[in-house]
């Protein structure tokens, strides 16, 4: 009986190491950066967070199509078009904000 409840255990813990993928869905962090390393405007969003020591975490969409997805979830949830769209997107807390002409304002909006 004893094994039982050992083995069961066992498994449960390897189903739930198992069962997380690299997206967010079951992390907690108050800044995601969705991004493309071919684009200067992801870098240098991704550079402002980690100088202003940030807790964020960076997502390139060219090579994780679980985070593209994601992204692409995020943006129709908040009624943002993603026929146009200007990277990087943000998710602040479950604001979901993309990039902006006046590209200041828009790191303003991330450490703010």
């Amino acid at each position: 009986m004893n094994r039982f409840f050992f083995i069961s255990f066992v498994l449960f813990f390897v189903d739930i190491a198992f069962s997380q993928d690299n997206t967010t869905q079951n992390q907690q962090v108050a800044i995601i950066i969705y991004g493309s390393d071919s684009c200067h405007y992801c870098l240098d969003a991704k550079k402002h967070a980690e100088e202003q020591k940030l807790d964020f975490v960076y997502f390139d969409i060219d090579k994780d199509e679980n985070a593209l997805r994601e992204m692409l979830n995020k943006l129709r949830a908040n009624n943002i078009p993603t026929s146009n769209l200007n990277l990087p997107v943000v998710d602040k807390n479950g604001i979901v904000f993309t990039n902006e002409p006046d590209f200041t304002i828009f790191l303003n909006k991330i450490t703010q």
